[in-house]
């Protein structure tokens, strides 16, 4: 017969064991649905900068800095070379133009003027025994030619009467012809002697002319080597500042060597070293202003120089107007130079942020400020105080623009 058998009451194995799996199943699934698969840190959120996004002007410029420079710079080299036989300012002097500075010695110069005169003296000479020649010259052609007009007439008159009496048969035809030979060669005689004289007369003045122009070559060498021996005398050729002065009495100095450099102190421009970064967006004539006691001054980029050093270029800047009343020779200025005129943009203060990420993303906060998630963005123009955001953000967001070097590679930041 058969006998009812009772189900045990009480909690089994296989009932623990369904209902924790049930609850894994449960919350997997509830993570899958509400939860996030990013790797959270967590952060304080006083220990951060945070930035809300907005939309205004972004001025295009860059902060340089600059150092006095006078206007320009006068190199003086030796003319001539010699030993420095004295100096008369030390640098660092103000000089007028014309101020003598050092003075040289040069014996072998002093040797080529005296030849050179002594040519120049020996040319004069020649011109003065010339010119002497030539007027003896003149005065025998002159005597010859009166000689010759006095034969010509004394046989033109001789046969001029032979003729009269050959016409009426008182003398005989060899006596008029002979008369007649007589007066024809004289007046020959004459014509010769024009030429001669005309010729004569001619070959002098050139001869004299060729001389004359020796002698001003002459004047002209003489006067340049007088010029040569002044130039012993290093003289300044504006007045300002001398900057820099070499040589010491007794030393010698050779011809073309550098001796002294004057500053001008006229006016005065801004020298400042760019870095390479934006050598493409510089050019001249772009504008840039410095500050000093609550007053601005403009500045122009004058002379951008092609070489980069150490990855920078040097750019010269000319004030526009007004200068600082106490401006000195290098004394350093702060310039915010104008790359280009302010255009609407999204922008972000500049931050540490940008060292980790090479501006291409950002921690990103929910709209609660309970978590940041990191997002991709673009950056595009800065100025010293602002990022210009490309894409990636919308306005009325807010960022983390502190550095990220703590964080990792998290991608959500738990804000506490």
């Amino acid at each position: 017969m058969d006998r009812k058998i009772e189900k045990k009451k009480g909690l089994r194995l296989k009932h623990v064991v369904v209902g924790v799996g049930s609850l894994l199943f449960l919350g997997m699934l509830l993570t899958l649905l509400f939860g996030s698969s990013a790797s959270t840190y967590r952060v304080n959120k006083e220990n951060m900068s945070i930035a809300t996004v907005v939309s205004g002007d972004f001025d295009d410029y860059i902060n340089i800095s600059g150092q006095v420079k006078p206007i320009s710079t006068y190199y003086l080299h030796a003319y001539e070379g010699g030993r420095i036989v004295e100096k008369y300012l030390e640098e660092g002097a103000l000089v007028k133009e014309g101020d003598t500075i050092m003075k040289l010695e040069n014996r072998n110069l002093h040797m080529e003027i005296l030849n050179v005169e002594a040519d120049f003296v020996s040319k004069q000479n020649d011109l003065r025994q010339t010119k002497f020649n030539f007027e003896s010259d003149m005065v025998i052609s002159e005597t010859n030619k009166i000689e010759a007009q006095y034969h010509l007439r004394k046989a033109k008159r001789n046969y001029e009467q032979e003729q009269y009496m050959f016409d009426r048969n008182l003398i005989s035809k060899e006596e008029y012809i002979e008369a007649r030979e007589n007066y024809e060669l004289a007046k020959k005689k004459m014509e010769v002697s024009l030429i001669k004289s005309q010729q004569d007369s001619l070959a002098k003045l050139n001869t004299i002319k060729e001389l004359d122009a020796d002698l001003e070559r002459m004047k002209r060498t003489l006067d340049m080597v007088y010029e040569r021996l002044d130039h012993l005398h290093v003289k300044a050729p504006v007045a300002g500042q001398l900057a820099m002065l070499q040589g010491e009495p007794g030393q010698q100095v050779a011809a073309g060597s550098p001796v002294a450099q004057i500053h001008d102190l006229s006016d005065y421009k801004i020298e400042s070293w760019i870095d390479e970064h934006y050598i493409d967006r510089i050019t001249a004539f772009l504008s840039g202003k410095i500050t000093k006691n609550d007053s601005a001054y403009a500045l122009k980029i004058k002379k951008i120089y092609p070489e980069v050093k150490e990855g920078k270029f040097k750019v010269d800047m000319h004030f526009s107007g007004a200068k600082p009343a106490l401006i000195r020779n290098g004394q350093s200025y702060y310039i915010n130079l104008e790359l280009g005129d302010p255009e609407k943009a999204l922008i972000i203060p500049k931050g540490a942020f940008f060292q980790s990420s090479g501006g291409q993303w950002i921690y990103v906060l929910d709209p609660a400020g309970e978590y940041a998630y990191r997002r991709n963005v673009r950056i595009g123009k800065q100025n010293p105080k602002y990022y210009e955001v490309l894409e990636g953000l919308e306005v009325g967001e807010k960022v983390i623009i502190s550095g990220y070097e703590a964080f990792g590679d998290n991608e959500r930041l738990a804000l506490e």
